[in-house]
């Protein structure tokens, strides 16, 4: 075990800590609000809530999928827990989808506090269990592994971490070493939303805005400095499936993926069969 693993172990822990107290003090002033009846108080303070799960909490979660639980999983002793961690993961989504779509002040507390409580948990197997396995792995570089992921690292003195994405945030994932001024071509007639052009604290939001006004058939050409995986994964998820990704440019200093929208009939059949 090297001190390099060592501090990237308990810079992990710690930024799960300001996530957790984070998500524990914005939960509580929900639950505050809807007490005490005042609904603009309650939509105002849920959906800032909603905002700092896609800018930070999600995009940690998809981080962990790519960076630390590959990893884990190569352990036989740890690849039952990393498989139940990735459900608890699913199941924080569907709550959040919950939190962000109910029209019921009380639904939206207590949408909140039981994600505060399976967040809460699944951060304690986190810190107890994965992040050990790691760390006393002979084969894997812990620190190496980390290096400079925001999403899992947190910030440091306030400022985002000093290599790697450098997105303060934005959920979109990955690693930007291309340069935001790096040409991007346009390799489809398609509408595109070039991320390296938004401010960071606006990307996640507009970038999910977009996607939500693209039409049955429609397509949308996300072009970001980096692959955006776990941005791809939350809009599959959010979407269920409805768009297909094509990827027009993989790097190596600009990503272009073509995001296409189902039909109205396959969107209908889709309905019909769920």
């Amino acid at each position: 075990m090297s001190q390099s693993d060592r501090t990237a172990a308990a810079a992990v822990v710690s930024h799960h800590e300001q996530l957790a107290a984070a998500l524990t003090r914005q939960v509580a002033e929900l639950v505050e609000a809807a007490d005490v009846g005042s609904l603009r108080r309650t939509w105002t303070v849920r959906d800032a809530l909603v905002g700092w799960v896609h800018t930070e909490l999600l995009p940690h979660a998809y981080a962990e999928e790519e960076a630390l639980y590959p990893a884990a999983a190569r352990r036989p002793e740890a690849k039952l827990l990393v498989d139940g961690m990735l459900e608890e993961h699913r199941a924080i989504a569907e709550l959040v989808t919950e939190l962000e779509t109910t029209p019921s002040p009380v639904a939206a507390a207590a949408a909140g506090r039981a994600l505060r409580a399976v967040f809460e948990s699944h951060l304690a197997k986190e810190n107890e269990l994965i992040v050990p396995v790691l760390v006393d792995a002979d084969d894997v570089d812990l620190a190496a592994l980390l290096a400079g992921m925001h999403e899992l690292l947190g910030e440091e003195d306030g400022k985002p971490a000093a290599s790697g994405c450098g997105c303060g945030g934005c959920g979109c994932g990955g690693d930007s070493s291309g340069a935001a001024e790096a040409p991007a071509p346009a390799l489809s007639i398609d509408a595109r939303i070039d991320v390296r052009q938004l401010p960071h604290a606006q990307r996640h939001a507009q970038v999910l805005a977009a996607v939500d006004a693209v039409p049955a058939d429609g397509a949308l050409v996300l072009v970001a400095p980096h692959a955006p995986l776990p941005l791809l994964s939350e809009i599959d998820r959010r979407y269920s499936g409805q768009f297909a990704t094509e990827w027009l440019q993989d790097g190596p200093d600009v990503w272009q993926v073509r995001l296409h929208r189902a039909g109205l009939s396959a969107l209908s059949g889709a309905e019909t069969r769920g």
